[in-house]
């Protein structure tokens, strides 16, 4: 079964083999609110653990999509132009913004796992 991790910022990572999906959690949808534009990293583009490299746009913000882990990005979503309201419906799912070919699996933990993620989100309150 895949691997799914979180970072403080609200993205998910899915882990299978050595690629990694990623999109952003049901929180930070619900925080967002309505999706109205998403704008996902080309293939083959390299990012860094930490970098901005996509964007979503909600009616209240716009706010910026970070790399889980290094990589090449392998594939993105390109369904979410004509349909960003994927990202509300299923964030975990059908929303997911984009696949990277991982450079460093250590860079993993550091992410949480669903139980730390859930007291993170707790913790917000």
């Amino acid at each position: 079964m895949a691997d799914t991790k979180y970072t403080q910022e609200h993205e998910w990572i899915r882990v299978e083999g050595d690629v990694g999906t990623i999109g952003i959690t049901q929180y930070a949808q619900e925080q967002l609110g309505d999706v109205v534009f998403v704008e996902v990293p080309q293939a083959g583009r390299t990012v860094a653990k930490g970098e901005a490299c996509a964007v979503v746009e909600s009616v209240k913000a716009a706010s910026d999509i970070y790399a889980p882990v290094s990589g090449e990005v392998t594939e993105a979503n390109a369904a979410l132009a004509d349909s960003p309201g994927d990202v509300n419906a299923e964030p975990m799912g059908k929303g997911w913004f984009f696949k990277i070919k991982l450079a460093d699996k250590a860079e993993l933990a550091g992410l949480m796992d669903d139980k730390a993620y859930d007291a993170f989100v707790k913790s917000l309150g």
